[in-house]
């Protein structure tokens, strides 16, 4: 994988951000169920240190085949819309540290659901070649209606006339995530991922146990 010389100006950024969104495909070439899942997430202390942590699931009973962490202090500055230059340092060396391919990237975060369409999901998917789909808790662009009440409705998160994502009800009554693809996988494709990770809890389980082993390596 070829991250090239890594920005550290948001001019820089955004000219790297312009540069590999050409490079995404939109060809959905992941298989339907595919044998694993790979979580990613990463924590903040309370300066500039960040600790990254990807877990690979099995897809079927979703147990933990393999994790790795990596800390390290943010190399960019805290700017919305850029956060992936802070965090795909650190999360690319704990991928690095994998002895099984990942099948799938899950992040928390946003795929094409992003201003310039070109969100963490992407950027990791365009630069591992892996497919990646992203899962956000909150809304970064766009507006939707609500979806309903019941596991597995959705509707569209529409953004400047554009479909960048689905707003998707993971469990009864519950508050839903924004789900959007980001590398060779289609937006459907990913809500049914979503679903396949989400027997019991709003938030996937590759984000849970992810999230769960970033604050860990903090400590």
């Amino acid at each position: 994988m070829h991250t090239g010389q890594w920005p550290t100006t948001i001019g820089e950024a955004l000219a790297v951000q312009e540069e590999l969104r050409g490079r995404v495909e939109f060809a959905d070439d992941c298989p339907e169920l595919p044998p694993t899942v790979t979580g990613l997430d990463v924590a903040y202390d309370e300066g500039d240190g960040i600790a990254a942590a990807v877990v690979t699931l099995e897809t079927a009973g979703l147990t933990v085949v393999e994790a790795r962490t990596h800390r390290a202090k943010a190399v960019f500055p805290y700017e919305p819309g850029l956060f992936a230059f802070r965090e795909l340092p650190p999360l690319l060396a704990a991928l690095g540290r994998l002895e099984r391919e990942p099948d799938v990237l899950v992040c928390d975060g946003h795929g094409l659901a992003h201003p310039r369409r070109f969100g963490l999901a992407c950027h990791l998917g365009v630069l591992t070649g892996r497919p990646a789909f992203g899962v956000g808790k909150t809304r970064f662009v766009g507006t939707h209606g609500s979806p309903g009440p019941s596991r597995g409705m959705s509707v569209p998160l529409v953004d400047a006339g554009e479909e960048v994502g689905a707003v998707l009800r993971t469990q009864d009554g519950v508050k839903p995530v924004y789900v959007s693809a980001g590398h060779r996988i289609g937006l459907a494709h990913a809500c049914r991922l979503t679903l396949a990770l989400t027997p019991r809890y709003r938030l996937p389980e590759t984000t849970r146990q992810a999230d769960r082993l970033s604050r860990a390596a903090l400590r």
